[in-house]
């Protein structure tokens, strides 16, 4: 009797998925893709941000914050990046700080988590198309329940900052109040796990000034992972709950997010522990903890307890690599995502086993995944070695590693900085716009674009295969 349901259920799971793929076939014959779509959500949303941080009420003099000021702030808060040229916590009222905090929290659901609570209250319907862009933007494969988890995305988010923003107050409450004390709390969980990097204590401080308070950090550390982790792991692991039954995404998530949290850790441990500029002078508790949540920013949340511009050359180096690696897929952060990484780890070992295809956690991963990891790392990077050769240019007196860092940390979203990009030239800061821009929706929207194009009649000619030296 149970094999018998068993069977229906997976007749009717595959009559579903030919169903799903027979319309988006029809979808994207007549021309629509959900790609260019999301691409053009977020730049109208940049764009309508700034339009508001440029207004006289968003700047704290009254007087109107410059447009090219305003779009920068629009498209790091958007992108969840956490540079700025201004000031957050001087520059900006109180309206231009709550306009801050929705864009952040709007590019880090994605714009169309709120587009779909809108519909809903709207009580507008969804279409097929409005179902393809969400499939897109939590990067599910399949059509079935993916408005439902948008929801489930939503819900969790208000839980998880609600949380955060609770336990943010009882530092904050006492430093500023109960009025300003909340609304701090509420905007650094935002933040937080949106891993955008934006504070509001002013003088570019960030987190510096609770380096050793351990409710600080432990709290920013848990919204930054939970938020970093992806929506669709989170949502495996709580419906699952034990390793061995997760999905191979959640697995190779956990692993690899894991594996280079620790790698980070000791690395700046390392790296950093006789500096007197930046962990030396800290007792052995408060350099474990300096050292791991600078492991954790440079998975893309953005905020810093030790001093960026005092690092060490080797630590800047390796942590530029940490932060173009970034966060999961479907995530509040940006990066190639450690999936993306896992993958070209796993190609490298299977070549040097000399095997034919990927195995991990029992599974075989398909071919196509192993391009498309290879696209993007190298969409990625090749717009990092760009960015890094043209600000050296722009920019000439500065140290190539802190232009390197600064780069980096735009591409993958992440927003510390060693020069501080208030001191970046018009030109330059223009170049950073574009970078996070891409570094957002670029790696792997990009790839995917190649990936998803129509199949040409040139295509369909096979020409006879032949061998090149490699290595």
């Amino acid at each position: 009797m149970l094999s018998g349901w068993k069977s229906a259920r997976s007749i009717d799971t595959k009559r579903r998925r030919r169903t799903e793929a027979l319309v988006k076939s029809l979808y994207r014959r007549s021309g629509f893709n959900a790609l260019p779509m999301i691409a053009l959500g977020f730049l109208g949303l940049i764009l309508f941000g700034s339009v508001l941080l440029n207004l006289p009420v968003a700047s704290a003099t009254g007087r109107r914050i410059p447009w090219f000021d305003a779009l920068f702030t629009s498209t790091s808060a958007v992108c969840v990046t956490g540079l700025v040229v201004r000031d957050t916590g001087t520059a900006y009222s109180t309206f231009g700080h709550v306009v801050l905090m929705l864009l952040i929290e709007s590019g880090g659901l994605g714009f169309m988590t709120f587009a779909t609570l809108l519909f809903r209250l709207m009580g507008r319907g969804f279409t097929m198309r409005d179902r393809m862009i969400m499939q897109e933007s939590l990067n599910q494969d399949g059509l079935g329940g993916v408005v439902s988890l948008v929801f489930w995305v939503a819900n969790s988010a208000v839980v998880v900052q609600f949380t955060g923003a609770v336990l943010f107050s009882f530092r904050m409450i006492p430093m500023y109040g109960v009025k300003r004390g909340l609304f701090y709390s509420a905007f650094h969980a935002v933040s937080a796990f949106c891993n955008a990097g934006f504070d509001l204590f002013g003088g570019g401080r960030s987190l510096t000034g609770f380096s050793g308070d351990a409710l600080m950090n432990l709290t920013a550390i848990a919204l930054v992972v939970v938020g970093g982790i992806g929506f669709g792991t989170v949502h495996d692991i709580l419906k699952k709950r034990r390793f061995s039954k997760l999905g191979l995404n959640t697995k190779l998530v956990l692993v690899t997010y894991g594996s280079l949290l620790l790698a980070g850790f000791l690395f700046v441990l390392a790296f950093e522990w006789n500096n007197p500029a930046t962990l030396g002078p800290l007792s052995l508790g408060q350099k474990l903890l300096a050292a791991f949540f600078q492991s954790v920013t440079l998975r893309t949340a953005g905020f810093n307890t030790i001093d960026q511009a005092a690092l060490r050359d080797s630590t800047k180096l390796v942590g530029g690599v940490l932060m173009l690696i970034g966060c999961a897929p479907a995530s509040t952060g940006g990066g190639i995502k450690v999936t993306t990484f896992a993958i070209i780890v796993l190609t490298v070992r299977m070549v040097a086993r000399g095997e034919q295809s990927i195995v991990v956690f029992k599974r075989r991963i398909d071919h196509t995944m192993i391009q498309r990891a290879v696209s993007i790392a190298f969409i990625a990077i090749a717009v990092a070695f760009v960015d890094v050769c043209a600000l050296s240019l722009i920019q000439p007196g500065y140290a190539f590693l802190d232009l390197y860092y600064e780069c980096v940390s735009a591409v993958g979203t992440v927003g510390i900085s060693a020069i501080g990009s208030a001191n970046l030239r018009p030109l330059g800061r223009l170049l950073i716009i574009i970078t996070m821009y891409i570094g957002r929706i670029g790696p792997l929207t990009m790839a995917l674009l190649f990936m998803k194009r129509q199949t040409r009649a040139r295509e369909l000619v096979k020409y006879p295969e032949d061998r090149v030296m490699l290595g």
